[in-house]
């Protein structure tokens, strides 16, 4: 008779074994999974866990697929070398991609969060509302509170946006001051 999951004894399994069964509970998960997450559901040391993981990212290094930590955990994505020719099967028409309204939204967003509509609208200088809603509508933004004085809802990122980016976090934003024009620059173009 074989063990039921929920019997299996952790410490019987090799490294072998265990980088099995994470990468096959990473193929199936729909989200990025933490090692802590890991490591509680299967039974392991979370050290053990994340000796696992950093084995698979350096096997997978160099094949068509790679395991890369996102969003505070570990998620299968396709290689770069890759990626091009995955588009093209993929792709057949059926990618809905954001607007450049849509990406200029997006990005004041992310670096101005928690955000309300109102702003984000003065910084572009455009009525954003349409854009916010479809930006909600795909799962990129979310309200993350309101606003004390005016009751306006402060828009954040989520967890899909760094993972479509493939961040561990905020932080890992480029820094945009290397993209703003140099004081001089802005004069020239007023003048």
């Amino acid at each position: 008779m074989t063990e039921s999951p929920l019997e299996l004894d952790a410490s019987n399994y090799d490294d072998d074994q265990l980088d099995r069964v994470i990468e096959a509970i990473l193929l199936v998960a729909d989200e990025p999974i933490g090692a802590t997450s890991l490591a509680a559901t299967l039974g392991f040391t979370e050290d053990r866990i994340q000796t696992s993981l950093n084995r698979l990212e350096l096997f997978y290094s160099e094949r068509g697929i790679q395991l890369r930590e996102v969003n505070k955990g570990w998620r299968f994505y396709t290689a770069e070398a890759a990626a091009a020719m995955v588009e093209l099967y993929v792709r057949d028409g059926q990618v809905a991609r954001l607007t450049q309204a849509a990406l200029e939204t997006l990005a004041v967003i992310a670096y101005k969060q928690p955000v309300s509509r109102a702003r984000v609208s003065a910084i572009r200088g455009v009525n954003v509302d349409g854009v916010v809603k479809t930006l909600e509508s795909r799962g990129l933004i979310e309200v993350s509170d309101t606003e004390t004085d005016t009751g306006a809802m402060l828009f954040q990122t989520t967890g899909l946006f760094l993972e479509r980016l493939g961040l561990t976090d905020l932080q890992d934003l480029p820094q945009i001051a290397e993209f703003l024009p140099d004081l001089a620059t802005v004069e020239d173009l007023e003048a």
